[in-house]
């Protein structure tokens, strides 16, 4: 079992879904887990659950696609616990529309929360980093930035554009003992995913190879193994999570 005993990891958009399924898989292998997310209400509600399990958590709201409150998150979880080492940029929203429909409003939301916030949080994460020579950076992007998908050209520019800034900082900072890689998940069982008809749903999943849709817990077991020592060679990388959807 790989052991994070005392590692402190900070995950954005962990209140639920996909967030909160890879802060508790952290917990569970003993790191101290900072829960953020935009509703501080539901924040508090999911810390109070980990520390109910017995786990270390601490919840800071915050709106990643705001330079000052991911700059407030990253500074109050050293504040609380001396270092950072583990930064897991999940937060992100989707305004699915044709881009002949699509409003400025609806690309400037998704870039400002799923590009720019892995921007904010990297950033002030990378100095804390540098100065204690050690540290991980995880970007949760998808398969939709390595294909593209209709229907969603904002979200699939965002996630191309998580997966190009995770090549370059791993390039920047891999001087420092800083590892950064991404994972691509494919079609995960969420609540965003329950939204979708079901027989879409099953159209989607008998096309994939593993024939079934994945969970929150396949895309945060691949990030603990990113994360962990068994991983220390490997940076600059994109692990796609998706049952062989796209080969």
């Amino acid at each position: 079992m790989i052991n994070l005993k005392d590692k402190v990891v900070v995950v954005t958009g962990s209140a639920r879904g996909i967030g909160k399924a890879i802060a508790l898989k952290f917990a569970e292998a003993g790191a101290k887990v900072v829960i953020s997310d935009i509703n501080d209400e539901v924040t508090q509600s999911t810390v109070a659950e980990f520390k109910s399990k017995g786990y270390e958590a601490f919840g800071i709201k915050c709106d990643v696609s705001s330079f000052e409150d991911s700059q407030n998150l990253i500074d109050k979880t050293v504040e609380k616990y001396g270092k950072i080492d583990v930064l897991i940029n999940n937060a992100g929203i989707t305004k699915d529309n044709l881009i002949i429909r699509m409003g400025e409003d609806e690309w400037d939301k998704v870039i400002a929360v799923n590009l720019k916030g892995v921007f904010n949080c990297s950033k002030h994460a990378i100095k804390y980093m540098m100065k204690a020579k050690s540290g991980v950076i995880i970007n949760i992007a998808s398969v939709v930035g390595i294909t593209g998908n209709a229907g969603q050209v904002n979200y699939a520019a965002t996630k191309g554009g998580v997966i190009a800034m995770t090549k370059s900082l791993a390039k920047e900072y891999a001087g420092r003992n800083i590892r950064v890689n991404a994972i691509a998940p494919g079609f995960i069982e969420t609540e965003m995913t329950k939204a979708i008809p079901e027989k879409e749903r099953e159209a989607w999943a008998a096309s994939i190879p593993l024939k079934r849709a994945g969970q929150p817990e396949d895309v945060a077991n691949a990030a603990l193994f990113l994360a962990s020592d068994l991983a220390s060679y490997i940076t600059s990388q994109v692990l796609v999570v998706d049952g062989g959807m796209i080969g």
